[in-house]
């Protein structure tokens, strides 16, 4: 009986060690924190469910956000100071979600946050932002607007002259419609070959973020990674991906 719970506790030990990896290293406080979402609302609908964070979960990560004294940046405001003396952090939001609007904004404001959305204009199967909606969250000043390629294509495994017409088209879309610069861009899938980098770069890009998972000192401004939000997500796993850059194996 004492090894069956032997055992017990073993696998037990071992499940929440991977879930929740309090045995990783903890991250300098001053690194930012760039964390990646998709949609915000209730129900998943159409949206594969671990990309739908409910309005309350992301409220109370908010919430805990500033508890903690994190200061709001879009990551055009991370890259233009790459190192501060306070602890600062970037909401980031991929696709182009109408959600982003609907939910998402209106918790922005009621918090005073500020988050920076990628958008793919032309992308299927999703509710996407109107132009209207668009332009007025970026007249409030809370919200950056970058690009994620028209079509949301893998550019890794497209001719490369297709993904860089692709990543121009998509920069020129937000500025034609903004009447200003778009600096920032994502890497649809996270995505990536060193010849893309270079696409990006060329576009006039000053920042790509990815989903490699982690947090570091921003020295690649090409190649940040981000902490991934899932619906999944609870506040100990948010609270130690905040400290460790990643919450699981």
């Amino acid at each position: 009986m004492i090894y069956l719970l032997l055992i017990i506790l073993f696998l037990v030990g071992l499940y929440l060690s991977a879930h929740y990896n309090w045995w990783r290293p903890s991250v300098d406080a001053l690194a930012p924190r760039v964390l990646m979402y998709h949609s915000v609302q209730e129900q998943p609908g159409d949206t594969p469910a671990e990309l739908v964070v409910t309005p309350q979960r992301f409220a109370e990560q908010i919430d805990y956000l500033i508890g903690k004294g994190y200061q709001f940046c879009t990551v055009s405001e991370l890259i233009a100071v790459p190192e501060a003396a306070h602890k600062r952090v970037a909401l980031t939001f991929d696709d182009g979600f109408r959600d982003n609007y609907q939910v998402m904004f209106p918790i922005l404001k009621a918090k005073g946050a500020k988050a920076t959305i990628y958008l793919a204009p032309e992308m299927e199967q999703i509710e996407k932002l109107s132009a209207d909606e668009i332009r007025e969250m970026d007249a409030s000043g809370l919200v950056e607007f970058g690009a994620h390629t028209m079509t949301h294509i893998n550019v890794s495994q497209t001719p490369l002259e297709q993904a860089e017409a692709e990543i121009l088209a998509s920069k020129r879309w937000v500025e034609a419609l903004l009447k200003k610069p778009c600096d920032a861009f994502a890497y649809p899938y996270g995505r990536f070959n060193d010849a893309n980098v270079e696409q990006v770069k060329r576009a006039g890009f000053t920042s790509a973020v990815t989903v490699k998972k982690g947090i570091e000192p921003l020295t690649d401004y090409h190649r940040i990674k981000r902490v991934s939000v899932l619906r999944s997500t609870n506040r100990w796993q948010f609270a130690i991906a905040l400290a460790k850059g990643r919450y699981r194996v």
